[in-house]
């Protein structure tokens, strides 16, 4: 159950953070774009001392986390066509 949680998590995270910033692509992009962003918020926030090594980032964070991966997205590549 675990993993079903954090695919419906991932994608809501996912989903909220294309509200933000407007991106390319259908569930399953949106999906990976929110366990990404989880990812890259549990990471960022233990280099920062914000979680300890058994901790994570929440539904917040994952928003947060996506949302930056789309930003650094779109400095890279320039804005999408959708």
């Amino acid at each position: 159950m675990h993993w079903f949680w954090a695919i419906v998590v991932g994608f809501l995270a996912g989903a909220v953070a294309r509200v933000i910033i407007p991106a390319p692509g259908g569930c399953l992009v949106t999906t990976v774009l929110g366990i990404a962003g989880a990812a890259f918020a549990t990471w960022l926030g233990q280099q920062v001392g914000w979680y300890g090594p058994s901790e994570g980032a929440h539904f917040v964070g994952a928003i947060v986390g996506a949302v930056l991966i789309l930003a650094i997205y779109r400095a890279l590549l320039g804005p999408p066509r959708l």
